[in-house]
């Protein structure tokens, strides 16, 4: 009786195992880099960790919308992209990065020029998105205190230009 049911309880096992291999199998059950493919684009910051899709924004009454968990890029200017996102998610530890840090973002490096963080009402937009001598990207997110609704009292920009 004790050997029936542990062979039961065996062949049990194999059969949901050889299931589950089955539908990861038949159902194309992948890892997650094949979901970025319907993606713009990739950026990735080695130093911290940061490894995230990028989808491109469109300007809505003078207004980019932050995505909720990755980064989005915004561009008037063929040669600087500005890179928005929220600093609880995709850029949580953006605050770490260094100056020279290597900044990966569509196939191309960069390294990071300048880190600074200023007051939300000290921001000028027009100046952050202006053209640039050099192709340049322009990393953007909430720090300081929190506000309500979600917002915060500062700005975290980091500006990189691409390496040759």
């Amino acid at each position: 009786m004790e050997l029936k049911r542990r062979l039961n309880f065996n062949v049990v096992f194999v059969v949901v195992y050889a299931l589950a291999f089955l539908s990861y199998i038949v159902f194309g059950l992948q890892p997650a880099e094949a979901v970025q493919d319907e993606y713009d684009a990739t950026l990735s910051i080695p130093s911290i960790s940061l490894d995230t899709p990028v989808v491109e924004l469109q300007l809505n009454n003078h207004e980019l919308e932050t995505p909720n968990s990755i980064v989005g890029s915004f561009s008037n200017h063929q040669n600087k992209t500005l890179l928005i996102a929220h600093s609880t998610t995709a850029f949580s530890n953006l605050n770490a990065i260094q100056l020279n840090d290597a900044v990966y973002y569509s196939n191309n490096m960069y390294k990071v020029i300048k880190v600074n963080t200023l007051e939300k009402q000290n921001i000028n937009m027009s100046e952050i998105l202006s053209e640039s001598n050099d192709d340049t990207l322009v990393l953007m997110t909430c720090a300081g205190e929190l506000l309500e609704g979600g917002d915060a009292t500062h700005r975290l920009i980091v500006e990189a230009v691409k390496s040759i």
